[in-house]
């Protein structure tokens, strides 16, 4: 049995959240809390699997009270988030702060047909109770470099987990980092530019949301927008469209990796980060065919291994890492002096 709290200031979502919760014989909702505060108590005294969270809440709000459960009693978190402009990037906050994933309230706060997702809520529920959120620092495989990697573009594929450690990474880099980088993420379009706005406020490179025709200058970072494959034409700018989803995500990192490979002759670099399903592992594929390097974050600093597993089982990754070590290799990879 799943046991989770319900964290939220409306009564009336309270009881829908927790009705919806209920209906399936997997879980039970322990508690609910009505703000922030209350939810940091209960948290701490009930420890349950997971909690739901809204975002926007009195006394304390969704991020602080993130920042807190994660300091003090780390639990998985989903954040019930707003379709709002402020809603976005609050939630880019609480992912950043630790949250597992979030869900988006359709129709404003007081969400009154948040049942039409109930199926969304209740599947995020039960990934979210095998998530790890204790991670350690232990590394698992290491292999020798095949070669330097200067002038190189640098792809990284992530979703569930994936933000903060995408803001980590992004935090030690140089302002000089000698590549371009593209991101894609799995989240919705107003969130990714939500998250591509969190990220350039916070890192020494320049980060923006990718748009038809950008070029890929080194030193600058491209987040694919929610929605859209980010794919490259044959003079490396980016081409957004519309393709069907693969795996059920658009954008797909494979489309982008496999794209890549086609026109970057195999100066490439791509990263596989925390996340659910198997995004990747066609395109890490295709890079090392290539002659490029491949990155997979390591299982102990992962909330979910799905995506750098089926990365590292396809037999094409050079390194796995924790986390904490994934950018100073990037760093190393692409200097233009060794």
């Amino acid at each position: 049995m799943i046991d989770v709290l319900v964290v939220e200031d409306s009564a009336f979502m309270r009881k829908v959240i927790t009705e919806i919760l209920e209906a399936d014989p997997e879980i039970q909702v322990v508690d609910n809390a009505i703000n922030g505060l209350d939810g940091v108590k209960k948290a701490s005294l009930l420890k349950p699997d997971v909690i739901t969270m809204d975002v926007e809440m009195p006394n304390m709000d969704g991020i602080e009270a993130v920042k807190k459960i994660m300091k003090t009693n780390p639990t998985p978190i989903i954040m019930i988030s707003a379709y709002t402009k402020k809603g976005a990037q609050k939630t880019i906050e609480t992912l950043i702060a630790g949250a597992v994933d979030f869900v988006e309230k359709p129709g404003g706060p007081i969400s009154l047909n948040i049942r039409d997702i109930k199926e969304e809520i209740t599947k995020k529920v039960k990934i979210a109770s095998k998530a790890n959120i204790k991670t350690t620092k232990k590394r698992k495989i290491v292999s020798v470099d095949k070669k330097k990697m200067s002038d190189s573009l640098v792809m990284i594929a992530a979703s569930t987990g994936g933000p903060k450690i995408i803001t980590s990474i992004f935090k030690k880099l140089p302002r000089d980092f000698p590549a371009p980088i593209v991101v894609v993420q799995h989240m919705p379009g107003s969130f990714t530019k939500a998250f591509a706005k969190r990220l350039n406020e916070h890192s020494s490179i320049s980060v923006m949301e990718g748009k038809e025709g950008s070029f890929l200058n080194k030193g600058k970072a491209f987040i694919a927008p929610g929605d859209f494959h980010l794919e490259f034409s044959n003079d490396r700018k980016i081409m957004l469209n519309k393709k069907p989803a693969l795996h059920g995500v658009r954008p797909s990192a494979d489309i982008t990796m496999n794209s890549a490979s086609e026109n970057f002759d195999g100066n490439l670099i791509g990263v596989i980060l925390s996340g659910m399903g198997k995004d990747g592992s066609i395109g890490v594929r295709n890079i090392s065919r290539r002659g490029g390097y491949v990155i997979a974050q390591d299982k102990d600093t992962s909330v979910v291994h799905g995506m750098p597993k089926s990365a590292i089982d396809s037999g094409c990754v050079d390194l796995v890492l924790p986390a904490n070590e994934i950018a100073d290799k990037l760093i190393s990879l692409v200097k233009k002096d060794v």
